[in-house]
């Protein structure tokens, strides 16, 4: 069909919708076409629509529903090379030359002889391109990552191994899909991982990550799960929702539960095998429900990555007897890098290099921290009309720079330190990395949602920070009612708040109280007066992918922030002398 429309060698076919059978379809049929598989996040603007297709080229566009078509009916009349747009999620509302259905689109392949189709797979080389990655720019505009057909092929044979997945000749794994498919860890995971392996993929709705993946996840009881962090955080917010809920009785028996699972985990991370009498215990009164609970019951592979998760939350699962485990790499990598396993992980650490896949730390200081860097057949072609990007990224002897700090331990397993673009650098010259920070603030104040550390070229450092609120289902747009957990927090602290506005306008005494008390704390354990938290300021509102702050993966859009919040950020520093 994509052949009927036209599609040209090298040509893009974007997808523009929840994931689904017809994305998967006409994602492989574009490769197979000789055309780019190219996924554009369905939050994208139409602007943030029309830099893919553009950058691209593209011949053909798949959309799900009329929300998303409009957005490039919109920039149309800008798209040289489009020659046809296809709506797979719902019947057509109105019609439109070189628009159509899914049904539609399908009947135009039943006149091309298979012969033709043959002869351009036939003319396809292993180390051609045939997908697009486009990295959520967290900085400048995205880049169109070129990943050739022995990228995906030999990543997903060589992750799949090392993480044990099953054969389906011998036991069907199954998966729920419902990451973005335009990001590389789900389209690794869901499509190409899946298809190596025979996995049965079952697909969540389009509003999973608004409430409903928990329903899917009891439904289908997946084998292996992997999270973004934030899918992780949610869930253990809303466990310990559940769990403040239940009887006095209840809880005794989860709290001693949670000690008993946390402990035995943490030695068996240390090797230790034997397990004792409680734990069993535990696991029948406590873990065994939790699981089911959560549609994990089957699950023996959950995993976390696309971004730092905090010690707090792996402790939490790991307490409950379900280890989440870490894995590290980038679009540009094809996906994975580093993978924890089962037998061989630790706490904060994401893992060990995937066979085949080495790892290069550059330029390491006295702790023998330095930028990652990797090699092996899951390094990308480059970025698609980028040389100089390209040559930024992979260095002459072949190594792909990750723009990330981290060092080994004496056992080889990987710990990622902080971003090079994201280190603080204060006027006094010391090198600061924000996350451990945030991370410890939101360890030490339950309320505290999203915490982001300033002070480049400054004096000393100072901090935004957001409470736990509920959004709005629907657009994602955080509200001012605090959640039911950050409500009995407050209470438990003697405040009656129950809106963020509430504790701002009044400055409320026990919570801000508590707030400085946490940050106190944090700033005990500074590395040096230089990492101390001086100042700090509560915002009205919490980051999100709607208000701009976030990126489509969750990550801390910092520019952005700063950007946003300049007049904030200008007050900490406003009554004291600018340094020279």
């Amino acid at each position: 069909s994509c052949l009927q429309l036209g599609l040209e060698r090298f040509h893009g076919v974007c997808i523009l919708g929840f994931n689904s059978a017809e994305w998967f379809i006409a994602d492989i049929g574009a490769i197979l076409a000789g055309g780019f598989a190219v996924g554009i996040y369905t939050t994208n603007s139409p602007e943030a629509c029309h830099y893919v297709a553009e950058n691209c080229s593209a011949n053909v566009l798949v959309v799900e529903n009329h929300k998303q078509l409009q957005k490039i009916l919109e920039i149309q009349h800008k798209l040289p090379h489009l020659k046809a747009i296809i709506q797979y999620g719902e019947e057509l509302k109105e019609k439109r030359p070189n628009l159509y259905s899914w049904g539609e689109f399908m009947d135009l392949g039943k006149d091309v002889p298979d012969t033709q189709l043959h002869e351009i797979i036939e003319s396809q080389k292993p180390n051609q391109c045939c997908t697009l990655i486009y990295t959520s720019g967290t900085t400048g505009q995205p880049k169109g990552v070129m990943l050739s057909h022995d990228n995906l092929t030999w990543t997903a044979s060589a992750a799949g191994r090392f993480i044990r997945l099953t054969d389906a000749k011998e036991r069907q794994e199954l998966v729920v899909s419902y990451l973005p498919l335009s990001h590389i860890a789900a389209q690794m995971s869901d499509i190409w991982s899946a298809m190596t392996f025979g996995v049965q993929v079952f697909f969540a709705q389009p509003d999973a990550l608004k409430g409903t993946l928990v329903d899917t996840l009891r439904e289908v009881r997946p084998t292996a799960f992997l999270g973004v962090p934030r899918v992780w955080e949610k869930m253990e917010e809303k466990m310990k929702s559940i769990g403040a809920k239940s009887s006095a009785l209840r809880r005794k028996v989860a709290s001693w539960a949670k000690g008993v699972g946390l402990q035995t985990n943490l030695k068996r991370m240390n090797g230790y095998s034997e397990v004792p009498m409680n734990f069993h215990l535990a696991r029948h009164l406590v873990y065994k429900k939790v699981r089911k609970a959560i549609g994990l019951d089957r699950c023996t592979k959950c995993y976390t990555g696309a971004a730092p998760i905090t010690r707090e939350t792996l402790e939490f699962f790991l307490s409950l007897n379900i280890p989440v485990f870490e894995l590290y790499g980038m679009s540009e990598s094809s996906g994975p890098h580093t993978i924890s396993l089962p037998h061989a992980f630790k706490l904060t650490s994401c893992g060990k290099e995937v066979t085949g896949c080495r790892t290069l730390i550059h330029k390491p200081d006295g702790d023998g921290v330095g930028e990652i860097c990797f090699s092996g057949r899951h390094i990308f072609m480059g970025y698609l009309n980028m040389e100089e990007k390209t040559k930024e990224a992979i260095d002459e002897d072949g190594w792909l720079h990750s723009g990330d700090l981290g060092k080994h331990d004496k056992d080889g397993f990987l710990y990622i330190t902080g971003r090079i673009k994201e280190l603080i650098i204060t006027a006094g010259g010391e090198n600061v990395p924000p996350v451990p920070i945030e991370d410890a603030v939101k360890g030490a104040v339950p309320i505290i949602s999203n915490a982001m550390l300033v002070g480049d070229k400054a004096k000393f450092l100072a901090m935004l920070l957001t409470l736990k609120c509920e959004a709005d289902v629907e657009t994602g747009k955080p509200g001012d009612d605090l959640t039911p957990e950050a409500i009995e927090y407050c209470q438990k602290l003697g405040s009656k708040a129950t809106k963020v506005s509430e504790i701002i306008s009044s400055k409320d005494k026990a919570v801000y109280a508590a707030i400085q008390k946490g940050i106190s704390a944090v700033n005990e354990g500074a590395v040096s007066n230089a990492q101390k938290i001086q100042k700090w300021v509560l915002l009205e509102k919490d980051f999100s992918l709607f208000g701009g702050e976030l990126g489509p993966t969750m990550k801390l859009k910092r520019p952005e922030v700063a950007h946003k919040y300049k007049d904030q950020i200008a007050q900490f520093y406003a009554d004291v002398d600018t340094p020279t």
